[in-house]
């Protein structure tokens, strides 16, 4: 008995010392495909030869800490010649459209940066473009739309319908406005109009010193319309019609920027895998809609787009060409 208990005692020992051991592997193989993914995902940045960068824009724009921190890691990293930003874009909100262009106005500073524009580039999609060294657009490029619009549905004529009543309790008259339960007032309506107007002159500004032109040459083009980009070359809002391959040539011979350097993608997003992607893109969209910090985060997400009308606002500005 005593042998036969000895042995189970040393099998379970050595199970145990098994199971730690299986488990050190798991978690020693996991480590290394995260330094992996990692550094194929700053191999573009760290310890790769010269090359140009490529930053694509598509769909709305939004808050993206992310792709902030790459543009500003991409301007510090001497293997980084140059950057290509390719927009497909229709605008997207205020402080996303600003952030992005800020951005990129820094990374201009030091390096030159290129803008090639897809079918659209428009609203807060020209106005990060701005910043670039040289802007092409193909000749049915739709771009300007420059503005801001703020949207705020009202529900309290159908509430009334139905017999609903919705109290507010605010602390000032113009707290609750906008509100979705009750009518804009006309002292609200003054009120955000003036928000509007403020967040226009700044988009004013950013084109002029942008494309060095005249800010009242700008609101004179910046009453929201678009422009084709046969349009916009004559206008003065972009400098060529043409795609990459002109914009490759430019560089070459104006920055001396060979031909012959490789373009390397600057876009996190598109490393993640599809199931991340969706998930991290509708939970980010539903925590910014619940912070009211932009109208369109919720309509980021392809999925979300299912889910939510294109046109709904929600307590925010956004700058974006509504067809």
């Amino acid at each position: 008995m005593t042998l036969e208990a000895d042995l189970v005692v040393d099998r379970l020992r050595l199970k145990r010392r098994l199971t730690i051991w299986r488990a050190l592997a798991v978690v020693g193989f996991v480590l290394a495909l995260l330094a992996t993914s990692l550094g194929r995902h700053q191999g573009h940045l760290l310890g790769s030869g010269p090359h140009l960068a490529r930053l694509r824009i598509d769909g709305l724009i939004t808050e993206n800490r992310d792709r902030l921190d790459l543009i500003d890691a991409a301007a510090k990293d001497a293997g980084v010649k140059g950057l290509i930003l390719a927009i497909d874009s229709p605008g997207g909100s205020v402080s996303g459209g600003e952030s992005l262009h800020d951005a990129i106005a820094r990374f201009a500073e030091k390096k030159p940066v290129v803008v090639t524009m897809g079918g659209v580039a428009a609203s807060a999609g020209y106005i990060i473009a701005v910043p670039a060294t040289r802007i092409f657009a193909s000749n049915a490029t739709l771009t300007g739309s420059i503005g801001v619009i703020l949207q705020s549905p009202d529900v309290s004529g159908l509430l009334g319908k139905l017999g609903i009543n919705v109290d507010e309790l605010v602390s000032g008259p113009l707290k609750g406005q906008p509100s979705i339960v009750k009518p804009l007032s006309p002292e609200g309506r003054v009120m955000l109009q003036g928000v509007v107007m403020d967040l226009y002159e700044q988009f004013v500004g950013m084109v002029a010193t942008g494309r060095h032109m005249d800010p009242a040459k700008v609101r004179s083009l910046a009453d929201g319309r678009p422009y084709t980009g046969h349009q916009a070359l004559g206008l003065g809002l972009i400098d060529q019609i043409g795609d990459e391959r002109d914009a490759r040539q430019w560089l070459a011979s104006n920055r001396h920027l060979s031909l012959d350097l490789p373009v390397q993608p600057l876009d996190r997003k598109a490393k993640q895998g599809w199931f991340r992607t969706r998930i991290s893109g509708a939970l980010n969209g539903i925590a910014v809609a619940m912070t009211h910090d932009t109208v369109v985060a919720l309509l980021n997400d392809p999925v979300s787009k299912t889910l939510v009308p294109q046109g709904l606002a929600l307590d925010g500005a956004i700058s974006v060409w509504q067809p």
